[in-house]
C-alpha cells in the first residue's frame, strides 16, 4: 500500500464558515449518538444513579474507535503519528489550530453473503474522534499529513515567535 494524501482543514475565513460548520455538526452527531447509548445503558442497568461517567465511557468506548498517538517536538516542529486502521484518507478529516490539533473519521462496512434463498447482511460503522492539546504553536498554513499502512502521519511546523522590538526613547 502506497502512502496517500489526507486532506487539512485550517481555521476559516469568512466565506468558508459553512464547511466548519459541517466538521461542528459532525462531531455534534458524534456527541449525540454517545449521548443516546450511555441513556441506553444507564436505561438497562435499572436506571440506578450514580454511574453517569462509568455509563458515558462505556458508550463511547462501543462507538468510538480509539486513536493511539504519538507526539514528538523538535526546534522546527512537531511530528504527530496516529494510528488508523482501517481507514482512508477520504474517511479521515483532519482540523489544524495553532495550539489544538482534531482528527475525525467515519468509515461504513457492508457485507452481504447468499446463500440459496437465504441472504446474510451485515454492518458496520466505526467513528474515531480525538482532539490534542497542542504543547506549542503552530504554522497552520504549511501542516503536511499522510496516510501510510493504518498510520497517519502530521509535519507540522512550529510559528515563528513573537518578534520582540526595541523602543528608542525620543526627547521632544
Amino acid at each position: 500500500m502506497t502512502a496517500q494524501s489526507v486532506a487539512v482543514l485550517q481555521p476559516k475565513k469568512g466565506s468558508e464558515v459553512a464547511k466548519e460548520g459541517d466538521f461542528f455538526d459532525r462531531i455534534q452527531r458524534m456527541q449525540d449518538a454517545i449521548a443516546r447509548r450511555a441513556f441506553e445503558i444507564f436505561d438497562g442497568n435499572g436506571r440506578i444513579f450514580g454511574n453517569d461517567l462509568e455509563d458515558w465511557f462505556q458508550a463511547e468506548s462501543e462507538l468510538l474507535h480509539p486513536v493511539h498517538i504519538e507526539i514528538t517536538e523538535s526546534d522546527e516542529g512537531l511530528n504527530v503519528q496516529a494510528e488508523v486502521p482501517g481507514f482512508s484518507s477520504k474517511e479521515l478529516e483532519i482540523s489544524v489550530e495553532p495550539r489544538r490539533l482534531t482528527i475525525t473519521g467515519k468509515r461504513e462496512t457492508k457485507e452481504e453473503k447468499k446463500k440459496g434463498k437465504t441472504v446474510y447482511s451485515e454492518r458496520c460503522s466505526d467513528q474515531l474522534l480525538r482532539v490534542i492539546d497542542l504543547p506549542a504553536e503552530i504554522n497552520t498554513d504549511k501542516v503536511k499529513a499522510t496516510l501510510d499502512n493504518g498510520v497517519l502521519s502530521l509535519e507540522m511546523p512550529k510559528a515563528a515567535p513573537a518578534k520582540k522590538i526595541a523602543v528608542e526613547a525620543k526627547v521632544a
